[in-house]
């Protein structure tokens, strides 16, 4: 695993990888000809052939409209074509999660499909298990679910209770247990499911968290009443059980005891669509909230002519730049050669995009005012859809202290000699400390390359660059005076303290 990207931990100018961020990821020719031909399609399928409202209050996705998402291929995005799949990239499949996200339950359904139900497979399992299952998966014969929540954790996923054991004669395993909040539940054909499983570790029996893939028609698997949800109420979601159900040894995903490790990648590597999901949510609700702003009057003028009005929708662009800036970033470090690990940039666009989200959707709900609010128009149905995205995949909570922690370990083993004197009560040190506060508070920055001769940021940016130069020197500092107060991250530092810190790195 490689150290994480130090931009926002900025220790000088060698602490930001600038190869990594400049040139900002493009597409070549041939790939965004590609990519225009397979958007066509899809958004003229959302425009004509979805039915938001229906799915809504029905919260049921029609049979032929999910027949219609299977023929155009979105249940195998980003399955290889030797599997059945498209095998598109993450850059593509960030710009086909825009047009999805036109409808929440069947971005869900999707996502939950493919960017976590499946992915185990895909980025863990063996050949004979990709043979077997992706092909069905991809074209959406079969669809998949991804099982780890239970109804006594939920962020503390090491604290799973279902247990996988191993038969006598070892050729299978026996599953019991239930897991909450599973989208595509009571659909699945085939699920990812955790379950605790006795290791042997230097001679010790250990419980350890495997990943297993498990069928339905395994039998003993059984699926509860869906919830009757807020939001993204077309999707599925319900308890599902597992009663003495057999699995084939041929069915653990990577090691036994390796399972934990499984279940967090896969969810690293799916949340980098939340950015471009919420995007494509969000333009669309700017589009429908700027032609009622350009057609409602008040006091003789358009709501558009006005100042406060004009703020709301630059504060939704805004957000909405920031959003695909940081989804597309990541996408393109993430189709890289080498499989670079991006699962704190891809938690830092789901934090970012799932608040970003809900600033917007109530600066518009704001904007409308009473039609925002009824439930004769779809408006609405954007503020009950986009509160989940703070939530799920990992409540953004638990992300910021990951962020925080994450990147301030790495600084630790960086300062650690410093600590170490300091705590000695090296003098010369602490007055270097202090004098760099000092500058800090006059607005030093650290010189990272931006500008100038070798620049590589347009001169109409150098404002910008020079503010960003800043805060990159200030979070430095921070971050080091952090370490300075508390030592050890084995003390825990106090939770506003990794808020803030992880909010600053964003």
């Amino acid at each position: 695993r490689r150290a994480p990207n130090m931009p926002a931990y900025g220790f000088g100018s060698s602490g930001f990888p600038t190869a990594e961020v400049f040139p900002y990821p493009e597409i070549g020719n041939e790939e965004a000809e590609e990519i225009s031909q397979l958007v066509a399609p899809v958004e003229k399928f959302f425009n004509e052939e979805v039915d938001s409202a229906k799915i809504d209050r029905e919260a049921k996705i029609p049979p032929e409209t999910l027949n219609g998402l299977k023929e155009l291929g979105l249940f195998g995005i980003m399955v290889p074509e030797e599997y059945g799949g498209l095998g598109l990239s993450n850059t593509m499949y960030a710009r086909l999660a825009e047009i999805t996200s036109l409808d929440g339950s069947i971005a869900v359904t999707l996502a939950a499909h493919q960017a976590i139900g499946l992915k185990g497979i895909l980025i863990a399992g063996n050949e004979a298990q990709k043979q077997k299952y992706l092909p069905k998966l991809a074209s959406g014969e079969h669809i998949a679910a991804f099982c780890l929540t239970e109804p006594g954790s939920g962020s503390d996923a090491a604290s799973i209770q279902t247990r996988a054991t191993l038969s006598e004669d070892g050729k299978h395993y026996l599953i019991n247990g239930s897991k909450f909040w599973i989208s595509n539940g009571d659909m699945a054909d085939v699920m990812t499911v955790f379950a605790r499983t006795e290791v042997v570790v230097d001679g010790v029996k250990k419980d350890k968290i495997s990943a297993f893939i498990v069928e339905r028609a395994f039998g003993g698997v059984t699926s509860g009443k869906p919830e009757d949800k807020l939001g993204i109420r077309g999707s599925n979601t319900c308890e599902v059980s597992f009663d003495n159900v057999p699995v084939p040894v041929e069915n653990v995903i990577g090691e036994v005891g390796g399972g934990f490790k499984v279940a967090m990648n896969i969810l690293n590597s799916g949340r980098f669509s939340m950015g471009s999901s919420s995007a494509g949510m969000i333009k669309k609700l700017i589009e429908m909230t700027s032609e009622y702003a350009a057609t409602r009057k008040q006091f003789n003028k358009s709501l558009g002519e006005f100042g406060m009005i004009q703020e709301k929708f630059a504060l939704m662009a805004l957000n909405v730049f920031v959003m695909e800036s940081m989804a597309y970033l990541t996408a393109g470090m993430m189709d890289r050669p080498g499989l670079p690990d991006c699962s704190l940039e891809a938690a830092m666009v789901k934090v970012f995009s799932s608040e970003g989200g809900w600033i917007c959707v109530s600066e518009a709900l704001q904007i409308l005012g009473g039609l925002g609010y009824t439930k004769n128009y779809p408006y609405e149905r954007y503020v009950r859809d986009c509160r989940i995205l703070p939530i799920f995949e990992g409540t953004n909570e638990i992300l910021r202290m990951y962020i925080a922690l994450t990147g301030m370990q790495y600084a630790g083993k960086v300062l650690t000699g410093k600590i170490k004197e300091m705590k000695k009560g090296n003098i010369g040190l602490a007055l270097g400390m202090l004098g760099k506060k000092l500058k800090n508070s006059f607005g030093s920055s650290v010189d990272l390359g931006l500008t100038g001769k070798d620049g590589v940021v347009h001169p109409s940016l150098a404002e910008s660059a020079k503010k960003f130069e800043q805060n990159v020197g200030l979070f430095g500092s921070t971050v080091e005076s952090l370490l300075y107060r508390y030592g050890k991250l084995s003390k825990p530092l106090r939770p506003l303290h990794t808020d803030q810190t992880a909010d600053r790195r964003q």
